[in-house]
């Protein structure tokens, strides 16, 4: 894979320099060596970019499907022939292991495949009619030119989710990617659109900060389409600025999510998805578990099991495969984490049952007990490898506190199916899992509507843990 895109822009099918002609490194967070540049694009390159989209999207939108499947496809095939330069570079961009990086390409290249049919395929409906002898159809048509502003703990992947499908139906895209990740995130996919031979302006990658490039994007009139992943409240000054003149928005921001063990649980089995849905990418993500909130009849052995398996993560140098927990993301973030949630809590009465500390931006496992809803180790999103414990007496006391902040997905464990799924249905998000971990059950055949919608994904099979989740 070559270098062709360091500290340049993807505009109107061609790589170029910010109008500013600034660049800012690219750092590999294990080892804060550099790797890389990229370019600091400003508010006038944001304009070129939407003004390149919206030239070439009619034409785009006029091909037929299976034409812009072909290209889709090409696509996908420089990303799987690149494939191992890109896990790496994923593991140095963002420091999370080799899994989470195979995991991350993998899955994109999967999201163009499913994409690539789906081009083929929505063409459209045959409707009822409302009066005899008449025929109506409806028609899938594309929204015009779609922003998409993405965060960098899966920048791959949460890019790709909504430009494959944005391609596929006529839509062409300006993308701006997490600045703590510009490549993996952004100009790794402007290479591979120009290997696929995309016309120009269909793909536009502009990179920047986010209050130059970013506030830029999110506020353009010349998108039909403003799509953003990332903090609550930068969603929130999204949101504002959009609905004075009512442009169409997408947004998915955090939230503090759930992990309820009820009394009956099997607290091995919830000790083991714990350390997938709080541990997993350093806790990261958007659907990490940030709260455990667990019923006062399982709570030692609960407490127990956690403590003997994160005793024994293995925290370092992602490229290392016996790792298990690589760096978090910045200094910025590592410091949030502990001087905003974790202190303060055990300021406030928490206790720690390991971890705590840190090694540069490489955080210990930690496990604090005695939380109580008044700590920030509860009402916030900690975006790191903490797992705090809440004991309750009731079922209801558990439904209750859950439903107390705004969260994307639960997990509900119970030996008693029937009873978890009635817990789960009880939980106000918009997933919750039944004896699972957030990242081992999609929920890739969700579909939109207006409802709101619930999807619940029930464990029936026996449990494939990693090796590093389930160590005793």
């Amino acid at each position: 894979m070559d270098k062709v895109a360091d500290g340049l822009l993807y505009v109107g099918g061609s790589f170029c320099a910010a109008e500013s002609g600034r660049t800012a490194p690219v750092y590999e967070k294990a080892t804060g060596a550099q790797i890389g540049s990229y370019a600091l694009g400003t508010a006038v390159d944001v304009n070129r970019a939407v003004e390149a989209a919206r030239a070439a999207q009619p034409a785009w939108a006029a091909l037929a499907g299976a034409e812009r499947a072909a290209y889709l496809r090409k696509f996908a095939d420089y990303l799987q022939a690149n494939f191992e330069d890109l896990v790496e570079q994923s593991i140095r961009e963002t420091g999370g292991v080799r899994y989470k990086a195979e995991d991350e390409v993998g899955t994109s290249i999967r999201q163009l495949a499913i994409s690539a049919v789906q081009a083929t395929q929505t063409a459209g409906d045959i409707l009822q009619p409302y009066k005899a002898g008449k025929l109506t159809l409806s028609r899938a048509v594309p929204l015009g030119v779609v922003g998409l502003i993405t965060p960098w703990n899966y920048p791959m992947n949460l890019a790709m989710r909504a430009v494959a499908p944005s391609l596929a139906f006529g839509n062409t895209v300006v993308l701006k990617p997490a600045e703590l990740t510009p490549f993996i995130g952004g100009l790794v996919l402007a290479q591979a659109a120009d290997a696929a031979g995309f016309p120009p302006g269909v793909f536009n990658v502009v990179t920047g900060d986010g209050l130059d490039a970013g506030k830029a994007l999110s506020e353009h009139r010349g998108l039909d389409l403003m799509d953003f992943t990332g903090s609550r409240e930068v969603g929130l000054e999204i949101a504002a600025a959009a609905a004075v003149d009512l442009r169409n928005i997408r947004l998915e921001l955090g939230g503090s999510n759930a992990f309820v063990v009820l009394d009956d649980a099997d607290v091995e089995l919830a000790a083991s998805c714990a350390m997938i849905a709080s541990y997993e990418f350093q806790g990261q993500t958007c659907i990490s578990a940030s709260r455990h909130i667990v019923q006062r009849a399982v709570a030692d052995a609960y407490l127990e099991a956690l403590v003997a398996r994160a005793s024994k993560l293995r925290v370092g140098d992602p490229m290392d495969p016996e790792t298990d927990l690589g760096p978090l993301i910045s200094e910025r973030q590592r410091d949030r984490v502990h001087h905003k949630i974790v202190q303060p809590s055990i300021d406030m009465g928490a206790k720690v049952l390991t971890g705590a500390e840190y090694d540069g931006l490489f955080y210990r496992p930690t496990v604090l007990t005695d939380v109580t809803p008044d700590m920030p180790a509860f009402s916030e999103e900690i975006f790191g490898p903490v797992v705090p414990v809440t004991v309750v007496d009731t079922e209801e006391e558990a439904i209750a506190i859950t439903n107390g902040l705004p969260m994307l997905m639960n997990s509900v464990f119970s030996k008693d199916i029937v009873r978890g799924m009635d817990v789960a249905e009880q939980l106000q998000a918009g997933e919750v899992h039944v004896n699972d971990a957030h990242a081992r059950h999609g929920a890739e055949n969700q579909m939109p509507g207006f409802t709101k919608r619930q999807w619940i994904g029930v464990q029936r099979t026996p449990l494939s843990i990693p090796d590093w989740a389930g160590r005793r």
